[in-house]
């Protein structure tokens, strides 16, 4: 488990029993909105490398995503 959602979990609990304070609440904020982040860094990871075949084996991924793949592996290596 990713240790920004164990932070958010403590919180919500909490919540839930005795309630949080106002920089508990703004905590909780910031720490979603990390949690959503990641959530998407790894989807767009995932959408980078696919590579799209049709059932006779030949690359049909549509240019749009090559395109965006050349400039997302580009910029990685390059970082």
């Amino acid at each position: 488990m990713l240790p920004v959602l164990h932070k958010i979990n403590k919180l919500a609990k909490k919540a839930r029993e005795e309630g949080l304070t106002l920089n508990e609440e703004r905590l909780r904020g910031e720490l979603r909105e990390e949690y959503l982040q990641t959530i998407r860094d790894q989807f767009n990871n995932t959408l980078m490398g696919v590579t799209i075949y049709d059932p006779i084996g030949d690359d049909v991924t549509p240019e749009k995503l090559k395109k965006e793949q050349k400039k997302y592996f580009g910029k990685k290596v390059g970082s």
